[in-house]
């Protein structure tokens, strides 16, 4: 396994927000789905990216093992899992020095060497892009039905899961009222809410669960699509305010119990 060889779309060497500590983020090439808040659509094709082998790739990062001491190595994409063979092959050796590994994904894929890698993870990164499966198809083309699958077999091995979820206005948070009108106060926000409310609670459910983050959408990606003449659906969304980010997080600390 050590010559399988993996397509990497791009390296962070000292990332702080993909896992605990430190970390040396590999992101790789080609992704499945089409989500419409996704700020790096040049992940998504399966071609191009640059090519490493396992080998080549452990001696990239064994090169950083003092400055990720605190953390590990995180692999996200793209969706990982894609290339779940390298990702395995990269996991094994990279524990074989020591490494704590993150695996940063949808939970599109769950069978074969794609769930031995997400069960090999230390820590699984996982998005869950909606907490409403039809609007999950809508959002992004697939279902979230494997991710809840993922998420059931982490719990069953007492493995732990960061849960990610991006607010994305009017699609997984609500900042409209039915009238269209800007919500102007915490109480009716968590009236218009009780999608991601219920979707919280649910996550209660799995203790194997450390940490949720409720991630504000953003639009610092949009110039990809215009560069790779891709029509941005979400041009006219506006981020969301201080204020609506504030009263997610109020939500969180009240209803994942932590």
């Amino acid at each position: 396994m050590k010559n399988q060889k993996g397509y990497v779309h791009s390296i962070e060497t000292l990332g702080a927000v993909d896992g605990p500590g430190l970390r040396f983020v590999l992101f790789l090439q080609g992704c499945p789905l089409r989500c419409k808040f996704c700020h790096n659509p040049d992940t998504w094709h399966f071609d191009g990216g640059e090519e490493y082998t396992v080998e080549e790739m452990v001696s990239k990062i064994l090169r950083y093992r003092t400055y990720i001491k605190s953390g590990g190595v995180t692999i996200s994409g793209g969706e990982p899992l894609r290339q779940a063979e390298f990702v395995l092959a990269l996991l094994k050796k990279l524990h074989e020095e020591g490494f704590h590994v993150a695996i940063d994904t949808s939970g599109i894929y769950c069978e074969g060497v794609a769930f031995d890698a997400a069960m090999e993870a230390d820590l699984l990164l996982l998005d869950i892009k909606s907490f409403d499966r039809e609007k999950a198809i809508e959002l992004t083309g697939f279902p979230t039905d494997n991710a809840w699958k993922i998420l059931e077999e982490r719990q069953k091995r007492n493995l732990p899961v960061w849960i990610r979820h991006v607010m994305v206005p009017e699609w997984t948070i609500r900042t409209l009222d039915p009238d269209g009108k800007i919500i102007d106060s915490e109480e009716k926000w968590k009236s218009e809410n009780v999608e991601l409310i219920e979707g919280l609670r649910r996550l209660n459910d799995y203790s194997c669960i450390e940490r949720v983050d409720l991630l504000p959408f953003h639009k610092m990606g949009e110039f990809k699509y215009e560069e790779a003449h891709i029509p941005y659906s979400l041009k006219d969304t506006k981020e969301p305010t201080e204020d609506v980010v504030q009263w997610a997080e109020n939500v969180l600390k009240n209803e994942f119990k932590r």
